[in-house]
């Protein structure tokens, strides 16, 4: 399906269509490559304030993909002057325990 058509069904709230294209998108069907749509999905959980086990099974998938532990990080610093600093700082500990980082006890020292 052509880009402006995928777009035309979403700025008109077919529902339908979006169940369906994230189907698609669960399923592999996408033009983004594994890594990134990984790398993607955890910059919208910075975005929305996502919860600890969100982090944890988007990490598995963007490592399960083949992103590095440094390419995850990077998602956060790449994403403070869209969705601002205080995002960011929440975002960082749920981030970091879902790498195995416990950066409250690493701060802590």
């Amino acid at each position: 399906m052509d880009y402006t058509e995928v777009l035309r069904r979403l700025a008109i709230n077919d529902g339908g269509f979006a169940e369906d294209a994230a189907t698609e998108v669960g399923s592999g069907e996408t033009h983004l490559d594994p890594k990134t749509l990984a790398l993607v999905r955890l910059a919208a959980l910075v975005a929305v304030g996502g919860t600890v086990p969100s982090y944890g099974a988007e990490t598995n998938a963007a490592v399960s993909a083949g992103a590095t532990n440094r390419e995850i990080v990077d998602v956060l610093v790449g994403v403070v002057s869209v969705v601002g600093l205080p995002s960011v700082v929440t975002a960082a500990p749920s981030l970091g325990m879902a790498l195995g980082y416990d950066v409250a006890a690493a701060l802590e020292q």
